[in-house]
This record gives structure tokens, C-alpha cells and sequence, in this order.
């Protein structure tokens, strides 16, 4: 727009809106579902408000309308059910992967003690301790019990989180999708812990064993994937992307 911007930026409607209180608007609903998700959808109403606040004059922030009402507050109560519904999106997906989470901590927790094969019963040391499949074992399952942990953690942060507007620009999508990353590390070691024991357990270190049970683990992985990566490639392009903002032009605007 370039040095029309200003003139546009300075003006105001009939009812002393300037460009922050029109910015500040709940946007259509064709507008609104382009995004999925009411969290990603308060995110990108969100990122419009902020971009729109770069470039108003600084006293137009707090310039009140003929309601007394400041930008800010036009933005509150226009999306104050955007934010609700927002809020329960996100604590339901966290609450579902949360279940999830525990129970893969609880399971590979088990199975760290009860090692495939047994112990020893002079020294303790597995049996297997010494087989490669072991090792691979070991290494899933520590791996699948640290990222799970860590999963579930980040998945009780979302729900116990205060639900403020601004947290649906930043804290909350970079909490899901850490969760979401770690719950996909996660299920692929625990199923790579399982495979191996299955490989060291009845495979007999016969090399074509490993075919149907490599065939067998990339089932639940791809069911996974296709269910859950869309979200997870949204929460990301969404929150570190280039934003819905393109290069600015310089062309005149009439």
C-alpha cells in the first residue's frame, strides 16, 4: 500500500472504529474454517490482531470507539466463545493422548524389569544380554519410556493451563506439538522394543523372522501417521510457518 497505509491507518468508520477495532473482529466463518480446529483458529485470529498492531499509530491502541470500547476489548468479546470452544478442543485431544502416553510409560516400564528371556539366577545378567536384538531392545525401550514421560508431561501442562488469549498464539500449539512428537517417538520405539523381542524370543536368529514382524510394526506406525500427522504438519506451519502474510509490496494503492 505504501505511503497510502498511513492515511488508511489513521482513519476511522462512523462509530470511531480505527483499523485495530475492525482487526479485532471475530472473521467469517468461510474465513475461519480454512483452519482446523477452534485452538488454530483463535491462533490465526490471533496472528492477524498482531500484525495488524505493528503498523496502527501507538495511541490508536488505547483510542476507545463510541462504546468506550479499546481494540483489546472488542477482541475479547468477540471471541470469547472462539476461546471456549478453543479451550475445550485442546483439552480434549490433550486428554486423549494422555491416555495414551500413560499407558505406553506403564508398558514399557514392565518390560525394562521383566527382561525377555530372564535373568541369570547366579549373577542376574539376562540371558540375551549379549544377542544385538537385545541391545536393540534395551535402547526402544529406554527411549519409548523417556519420550512417553515426557509426552504426558506436556499433555498435563495443556490441561491444567489458564486458557488465556494469548496462549493460544505460542505456549499451547508448541505444548501439543511437542506431545504429539514425543507420543509418535514413543509408540515407534515401543513397537521396535516389541519387534526385537519377538525376533530374540522365537526368532532363532533366523534372518527371514525378521520380514513379517518388521511388516507387523509398520502397521500400528502408519495407522498413527495417517491419523494424526495432518495435525501435527497444522500445528507446525501454523505456529513456525510464514504466517498468512506475504512479502509486503510496494505498490501503490488507490
Amino acid at each position: 500500500m505504501s505511503g497510502h497505509k498511513i492515511a488508511m491507518l489513521a482513519m476511522c468508520d462512523r462509530n470511531s472504529n480505527n483499523i485495530l477495532h475492525l482487526a479485532g473482529r471475530l472473521a467469517p466463518f468461510h474465513k475461519l474454517n480454512l483452519v482446523p480446529g477452534a485452538a488454530l483458529q483463535m491462533q490465526r485470529e490471533l496472528q492477524w490482531f498482531k500484525e495488524v498492531e505493528k503498523f496502527v499509530i501507538p495511541r490508536h491502541k488505547e483510542l476507545p470507539n463510541n462504546k468506550d470500547e479499546f481494540p483489546s476489548m472488542v477482541f475479547t468479546k468477540e471471541h470469547k466463545k472462539l476461546v471456549e470452544e478453543g479451550e475445550k478442543w485442546m483439552k480434549d485431544t490433550a486428554y486423549s493422548c494422555t491416555i495414551a502416553a500413560a499407558l505406553i510409560a506403564t508398558i514399557v516400564f514392565a518390560a525394562v524389569i521383566t527382561v525377555p528371556g530372564g535373568t541369570n539366577g547366579t549373577n542376574g545378567v539376562p540371558v540375551f544380554s549379549k544377542a544385538n536384538a537385545f541391545i536393540v531392545f534395551i535402547i526402544s525401550d529406554a527411549i519409548s519410556l523417556f519420550t512417553s514421560t515426557m509426552s504426558l508431561l506436556m499433555f498435563l501442562s495443556i490441561l491444567t493451563s489458564r486458557y488465556a488469549e494469548s496462549d493460544f498464539l505460542y505456549v499451547l500449539p508448541k505444548r501439543l506439538i511437542i506431545g504429539l512428537v514425543t507420543l509418535f517417538m514413543s509408540i515407534t520405539t515401543m513397537i521396535l522394543a516389541f519387534s526385537s523381542t519377538l525376533y530374540l524370543v522365537f526368532g532363532n536368529n533366523k534372518e527371514w523372522a525378521l520380514i513379517p514382524v518388521a511388516a507387523l510394526a509398520c502397521l500400528p506406525i502408519t495407522s498413527f501417521v495417517s491419523l494424526q500427522f495432518p495435525l501435527l504438519v497444522d500445528l507446525i506451519s501454523s505456529t513456525y510457518g510464514p504466517g498468512i502474510f506475504g512479502k509486503q509490496s510496494d505498490r501503490l494503492f488507490y
